[in-house]
């Protein structure tokens, strides 16, 4: 690749040109000078247009290099690598390679689990994690999604308080071991889904706002931080860039977008349409998932292609609240009526779809009824609503875990891509706890923001777990003492999941015929069909209490407990 090449296909970051020589660009709109420094040699940077400085100079893998603005050390903002973490320095870092073609499952078939790099094994790194992906594919996972592993200040934290999107954690290993883990997850015929954060940056250890005050918007703030000026082409070049380097460089399948509420772009096209078409230019052999997080409950973005699917909140929070009663915090408008919200996810998939709803002043949403089930991520616990919680308890600790076994199935059964959060499978205790590694007057800060964040809570409460330990952080493992019954969820997770591969599965490709008719049985029970093209879907479940109406499946494909019993689930497939 020749220098100008480079400076055309990226304006950040640098790019390895063959024997010693790299290209380098900044975009530093108020700067009058820039240079790179490696090994204690400065080659200075020439002006481009709009701000972009760019040129060549010679340095080594593993070299560390430094970005001189105005006579000012800086942190390349698209490091490809980096020292020790987000506080250290940029290195030279070698393109990644890649050995494992990526399967081609049907979305619509999708079965994911969100894991965490850090807490997943007792090593906590990307090397450890490959070790475990063929035993998920054998329980019937087909998709791994990882939370953010863009490197953030400290060695323990969840990676939304990332600062330099293009490198790799370092305690989590190099950018070759992470593309080393996306070919484990391909080599077990799985996709790897990889969590981005492009709606903030963390509070430390980042030089955007030194090198380009530009990149933020003034006029607006975030609940994390400063807003960021989308509008700027720069500005978007910056995340469309990264987010075709985890999809063409290391072989992800796709992105879940963090928050894309907080990616405020009055811009035609919008940022994330931009992003949508650039990542599928990028590889166009092969389909890339673009998964978002948005409180809006906007189907807008599915409509027209650029998103797959969105997480749906409104799904768990209806099943959360039927199966603990609690009522508290953003569960209120959901613990009103639970199972009639629960039968509304079920058949349209959001809930809130811009109707009048008790406790809120306004109302969210749009209806979302045509979209298909596959454009909707269910969950029964995420790392969101597990870990935003005092003690970080799950599901089984706080209902009665009969019928959290029967809310398991209907997951694992329903039509929409269901979730699973690392350790569910095995009906795992362990919590996951809020933790980071910040020192002096920010880590007190969080600490105290914490305990404050819960003290009104007594559903969410209690005595919150010191964030800044590493005992908080190495009480969320949650395979380091399995549960005493992990052998019976395990078998349980494959069952249901080796039926919905066998028998749900071609139903889910051949699409929907028609509305889905999901009725409720008695105060936490329901019968649903589901038509498809291919045949229909019913199911049947009491969520602990026996129903009034009950509704006896012939000859179901999978039952648990018995028509009589107040938790019972049973479920049906009807070619046609």
């Amino acid at each position: 690749m020749t220098h100008e090449h480079a400076i055309q296909a990226g304006a950040w970051g640098t790019t390895f040109l063959g024997g010693t020589t790299w290209a380098v660009s900044l975009w530093a709109p108020s700067a009058k000078t820039v240079s790179v420094e490696v090994k204690g040699q400065e080659t200075p940077l020439p002006l481009r247009d709009g701000g972009l400085f760019a040129g060549t100079f010679t340095g080594g893998p593993g070299d560390p290099y430094a970005l001189i603005v105005d006579g000012q050390s800086q942190t390349d903002p698209a490091a490809r690598a980096l020292a020790d973490d987000a506080t250290g320095s940029a290195l030279l870092c070698l393109p990644v390679y890649r050995r494992i073609a990526a399967p081609r499952p049907d979305w619509a078939a999708t079965v994911l689990l969100e894991i965490h790099i850090g807490t997943f094994t007792a090593e906590g790194t990307f090397a450890a994690a490959a070790t475990r992906m063929a035993a998920l594919a054998e329980l019937g996972i087909t998709a791994i999604e990882i939370m953010p592993v863009a490197a953030f200040p400290g060695q323990r934290g969840w990676g939304y308080d990332g600062v330099f999107p293009y490198a790799v954690h370092p305690a989590y290993g190099s950018p070759q071991d992470l593309s080393d883990m996306v070919d484990a997850i391909h080599e077990a015929g799985m996709l790897a889904i990889l969590d981005v954060v492009y709606n903030h940056f963390g509070p430390l250890g980042g030089s955007l706002d030194a090198i380009a005050p530009e990149f933020f918007d003034p006029d607006r703030t975030t609940p994390w931080g400063p807003g960021i000026d989308y509008t700027r082409a720069p500005v978007r070049r910056f995340f469309i860039d990264n987010a075709v380097m985890w999809v063409r460089d290391f072989g992800f399948d796709g992105l879940r977008l963090d928050a894309v509420h907080e990616i405020r772009d009055e811009s035609d096209p919008h940022m994330l349409d931009q992003l949508a078409h650039a990542v599928r230019a990028a590889v166009p052999d092969r389909p890339v998932h673009l998964i978002a997080e948005d409180d809006r409950n906007l189907p807008h973005m599915r409509d027209r292609g650029s998103i797959t699917a969105c997480w749906n909140d409104d799904y768990h929070h209806s099943m959360h609240c039927l199966l603990t009663g609690e009522d508290e915090s953003y569960y209120a408008s959901f613990a009103v009526d639970p199972l009639s919200d629960l039968l509304r996810a079920l058949a349209e998939g959001h809930v809130e779809q811009g109707q009048p709803r008790p406790t809120r002043d306004t109302p969210r949403g749009e209806p979302t009824a045509h979209l298909p089930p596959q454009a909707f991520v269910n969950s029964n616990q995420t790392h969101d609503q597990v870990g935003n919680r005092a003690q970080g308890e799950r599901l089984i600790q706080l209902a009665d875990p009969e019928a959290v076994r029967i809310a398991h199935a209907m997951l694992l059964s329903a039509p929409a891509v269901p979730m699973l959060f690392m350790g569910e499978e095995e009906g795992a205790r362990a919590p996951f706890l809020f933790f980071a590694d910040f020192d002096g007057e920010l880590g007190e800060a969080v600490r105290k923001g914490r305990a404050a964040e819960f003290a009104g809570f007594s559903q969410f409460g209690g005595d919150v777990p010191d964030p800044l330990a590493p005992e908080t952080f190495a009480a969320s493992r949650p395979y380091a003492t399995p549960a005493p019954d992990a052998d019976e969820w395990r078998a349980l997770t494959r069952q249901c999941l080796t039926w919905r591969a066998a028998s749900l599965a071609p139903l889910l490709i051949s699409g929907k015929s028609d509305t889905p008719q999901v009725r409720a049985t008695g105060c936490a029970s329901l019968y649903g069909v589901w038509p498809f093209e291919a045949g229909r879907l019913e199911m049947v479940a009491h969520l602990g209490a026996v129903p009034d109406d009950a509704v006896s499946l012939d000859a179901p494909d999978l039952v648990l407990g018995q028509v009589s019993d107040p938790c019972h689930f049973a479920v049906k497939v009807t070619p046609r």
